[in-house]
Order: structure tokens, then C-alpha cells, then sequence
């Protein structure tokens, strides 16, 4: 495989994600408006819907789940820096490929292997809210969770090529142009 290609391949990827973060961005508008309309019901009129409580959470985990991606794309995930932080760009890119290879892309399939059969089974129900009034649909929520993960092992994939790309002394052109986040 050519450099040139995993360069393509890994801003093809990139892309993907660009694109899914800029949509859940938005949904958290959503989130937002959906939230201030259950308080002004609960407070002005002291009244609540099943639908609107659970339209919250749901929306609440697909942003979450379905960020995640853009979130490792962006470097934005929780970790310890104490060491990291201090290691040269070919060490990072040693523990970021180890991390990929090792933890994050066997993580990633464990988890869409279970939440395939997990949704799917919600699928073949038509499972809903036990709830009157809730949403009728809790399938879709439940198929966010392998596409989520999906979507996170796409992007490390990317990152361990990137990786590799650093390791290899080849530089990637986000990081050429001052973009690396």
C-alpha cells in the first residue's frame, strides 16, 4: 500500500467524521430547544410528556455516541498526559499506533459485534417505550450505539495510519498545513 493512498484514505475518513460532527453539532440545538420546551411545560403549565423526557435522553446519547468520532478526531477524548505530553512526536505516534492496534480497534468490535445483535433484536420487536406515550421506536437509538462505534473505529484506523505516517518520517497534510486538531 502506497503512502499516497493511506494519506487518501485517512482524509476520506476524516471527512466522514468532519461531516458527523457538524451534524450532531447542530442536534445539540435540538437538544437544547427540546429541554427548554419540557421546563416551560413542567414550570408554566405543570404538565410533562413521557415522549419529550425520553426524546431528551435519546437525543443526549445519539450526540455522545455518534460524536464519538469526531471527538477522537478532534483529540478530544479524556486522557492522562503526564507522560504523553512530554514524548517526542514519534513516541506519541508509537503509543497512539500500540493504542490503536492493541486497545482501541479490538475494543471497537467487540462492542459493534454485541450492539449489532442487541439492535437488531430491538429491530425484530419493534421494541418502544413500555411507556404510554413514549417513543415508539427504541430501536433507533440502540442502532446508534455499533454505528457510534462505527464511526470510532473508522477514525482510529485513521489515526494509527497517521501514526505510522509519523513513524515513517512521511508527513500527513493536516499536520503540514498547521491543522494537526
Amino acid at each position: 500500500i502506497g503512502m499516497e493512498w493511506i494519506k487518501r484514505f485517512c482524509l476520506w475518513i476524516d471527512a466522514i467524521n468532519s461531516w458527523v460532527g457538524r451534524f450532531v453539532a447542530w442536534t445539540t440545538a435540538l437538544v437544547v430547544a427540546v429541554v427548554f420546551v419540557d421546563v416551560i411545560m413542567r414550570y408554566l403549565f405543570n404538565t410533562s410528556y413521557v415522549f419529550t423526557q425520553e426524546l431528551e435522553w435519546h437525543l443526549f446519547a445519539f450526540i455522545f455516541l455518534i460524536g464519538a468520532g469526531y471527538t477522537l478526531l478532534k483529540d478530544g477524548h479524556v486522557r492522562v498526559d503526564i507522560i504523553y505530553q512530554k514524548l517526542s512526536l514519534k513516541a506519541q505516534a508509537w503509543v497512539n499506533l500500540v493504542g490503536v492496534l492493541f486497545f482501541l480497534i479490538p475494543g471497537c468490535l467487540m462492542i459493534i459485534v454485541t450492539a449489532m445483535n442487541f439492535a437488531q433484536s430491538s429491530f425484530a420487536i419493534m421494541e418502544g417505550s413500555p411507556d404510554p406515550g413514549g417513543i415508539p421506536y427504541r430501536w433507533v437509538i440502540k442502532a446508534c450505539i455499533p454505528a457510534g462505534f462505527f464511526l470510532v473505529l473508522l477514525q482510529g484506523i485513521s489515526m494509527g495510519f497517521k501514526s505510522l505516517l509519523t513513524i515513517c518520517d512521511t508527513p500527513f497534510p493536516n499536520e503540514v498545513e498547521g491543522n494537526k486538531k
